[in-house]
């Protein structure tokens, strides 16, 4: 079946800045994210290595998210040359992307590279144009089909993981690869690169769907309509970070966690989903009961600022401008998630999640997360009351 086009809000809420006509009701909070950007900006800047790169130069990803921080910058001069620290980051960026396409260095290509793109496509640039045309063929090269070809027999096929190790597929690595090459695939549609490859999109869903709580379009034994877990998504087929629990029918159930449901939410757009396709309709429902702003639902304070990051993008590319919630208010998540956010900015500009799972105790890797979270939000502000 081939995923039905979809009246959702796809590129647009990634890269248009919503300038003309502000909403006035949004006013204040604008200035707010605006000054609070530029000084997480400014911080940022402090943190480059003379060579260009931000932090481990093993993993060019970190420089990427530096990168598309800086170059989505409301206060940036759009109509200037970009100033010489951004050029030298994205020289540096640049000079990692290895033969097979991949930007990457001591291994995660599919993250480093997923991440690199999004921040090359950011900076609209022609000249920046092969390099991603070479690393969409790498990331299209990871998508696993193993068994019969064509054919989405094995638990993992249609998805992608890390690269380095190929002994599982993930919705993080796959929901990273789809956003890349979704935003990059106007590169290739004029046709000046010649034929190119595409992801196997019937596959990206099918995966997509072995990652959901939802029994009626998950063919996995181990989905779970329990209340609790119905529409939720999870790290891959069988396997929750967010661990396991015994339902009221006493089967085992493997938990939805948040951030990853946001990343579900946000690949079955980019995949072209129907909003009203019962995994869209699912995963919302999931995520309007358990929607707050104090924890990475199912996993706590591990992982909050991708989490953060995970449902600015969501929610605005699905065109959510209030959240309905099941207590029938509504939260209106843009000045909401803003707020938390500019509330837990640390004197110098940075931002750090106190749990260091996954990294995040790391304030460049949790900076950049934030300022991208902000300017998503800026971005997609509606421009009417």
């Amino acid at each position: 079946m081939k995923p039905q086009q979809t009246l959702i809000l796809l590129l647009g809420a990634s890269i248009t800045t919503a300038t003309a006509d502000p909403n006035p009701r949004y006013e204040s909070i604008r200035q707010e994210i605006r000054q609070s950007i530029a000084r997480g900006n400014n911080w940022l800047k402090t943190q480059q290595k003379p060579d260009g790169n931000w932090d481990d130069p093993e993993l060019p990803a970190f420089t990427a998210l530096a990168l598309n921080a800086a170059v989505r910058d409301p206060n940036l001069d759009r109509s200037a040359k970009f100033p010489d620290s951004i050029e030298k980051g994205y020289t540096w960026l640049l000079a990692q992307q290895k033969e097979d396409g991949g930007i990457y260095n001591r291994g995660l290509s599919v993250y480093n590279t997923a991440t690199s793109v999004t921040a090359l496509m950011a900076a609209n640039r022609k000249d920046f144009e092969p390099a991603v045309v070479k690393a969409r063929k790498h990331l299209i090269s990871r998508q696993w089909d193993i068994g019969q070809k064509k054919e989405t027999d094995n638990t993992n096929d249609g998805g992608i993981g890390y690269g380095s190790k190929d002994d599982h597929t993930d919705l993080s690595n796959t929901y990273l690869a789809i956003e890349a090459l979704a935003l990059s695939k106007k590169v290739i549609e004029d046709g000046n690169h010649g034929e190119q490859p595409d992801l196997d999109w019937d596959a990206a869903v099918t995966f997509l769907s072995r990652c959901q709580n939802l029994e009626e379009t998950n063919d996995q034994t181990w989905a779970s309509n329990d209340a609790k877990n119905k529409g939720g998504f999870i790290y891959t087929p069988g396997q929750s970070k967010a661990g396991e629990e015994k339902t009221p029918e006493g089967r085992t159930a493997l938990r939805s966690y948040g951030s990853m449901s946001y990343a579900g939410l946000l690949s079955l757009i980019y995949a072209k989903v129907s909003a009203d396709d019962p995994r869209v309709i699912a995963v919302k429902g999931w995520l309007t009961k358990n929607y707050t702003l104090d924890e990475n639902p199912g996993l706590g304070d591990e992982g909050m600022y991708y989490y953060y990051q995970a449902m600015a993008k969501a929610l605005s590319s699905a065109n959510v401008n209030l959240l309905k919630l099941e207590n029938g208010k509504e939260a209106d998540w843009r000045s909401e998630l803003a707020t938390k956010l500019l509330s837990k900015q640390r004197e110098n500009g940075s931002w750090i999640n106190d749990n260091g799972r996954w990294m995040e105790s790391n304030p460049v890797l949790v900076t950049a997360y934030t300022i991208l979270s902000l300017e998503q939000i800026y971005d997609s502000i509606p421009t009417k009351q």
